[in-house]
């Protein structure tokens, strides 16, 4: 299996401690949130009805989709209310002040 490849997405003060934002990669859409300095990122799109989580709001490491309210773990991408619901992950690493992601 190839190791995964780490693209930047942007800068880490485009991404402000407390915010989610949205970013395609590769065609990836991705959602990059910023919790109390660390960064996470999920998959873009709500495991409910595809809503836009890079839209939505992240309290601590809690994030709500912005659509009909589900809520997720960023640090894990476990479903607050049925853990076996799970968003798709990738792994974060800041360089230079660039937040990268592995796709």
């Amino acid at each position: 299996m190839a190791e995964a490849e780490f693209r930047n997405v942007g800068r880490v003060e485009d991404i402000p401690p407390g915010t989610i934002r949205p970013f395609t990669v590769d065609e990836q859409e991705i959602a990059v949130a910023n919790v109390g300095g660390e960064f996470f990122a999920t998959q873009q799109h709500c495991l409910h009805l595809s809503g836009p989580l890079g839209e939505g709001r992240l309290e601590g490491k809690k994030l709500s989709c912005p659509w009909h309210g589900w809520q997720y773990d960023v640090t894990t991408g476990k479903n607050e209310f049925d853990h076996a619901i799970q968003l798709k992950t990738f792994e974060v690493k800041v360089e230079g002040g660039e937040v990268k992601v592995a796709i």
